[in-house]
């Protein structure tokens, strides 16, 4: 795929780049290097590749995941202005 001087224009219009026609020609050879790279990557065979989340080979750290109440009920309420049975009290706003 190559890429010309109304194509550069036209993409920088799109995105709202104000591109003189200096940039414009800069560009168009710029986009046309980067374009032939990635037509070269698409010549590279993947079969059988497996996809990587990393370069190098880890496994994730894993914990048990377990619910719980934290076991400490009474620390959490023991600020508030009001609680019972280590619950937080409110006054009543509904009626």
């Amino acid at each position: 795929m190559s890429v010309d001087l109304s194509t550069v224009k036209r993409v920088a219009r799109l995105a709202r780049i104000k591109v003189s026609d200096a940039e414009a020609e800069t560009m168009t050879g710029e986009l046309n290097a980067i374009l032939g790279f990635v037509e070269q990557l698409d010549e590279v065979n993947i079969d059988g590749v497996e996809p990587l989340t990393s370069v190098v080979e880890q496994s994730m750290k894993k914990r048990e995941d377990g619910v719980s109440d934290g076991g400490y009920a009474d620390k959490v309420v023991v600020n508030a202005p009001a609680s019972e049975d280590n619950f937080f009290m409110v006054p009543k706003v509904v009626e």
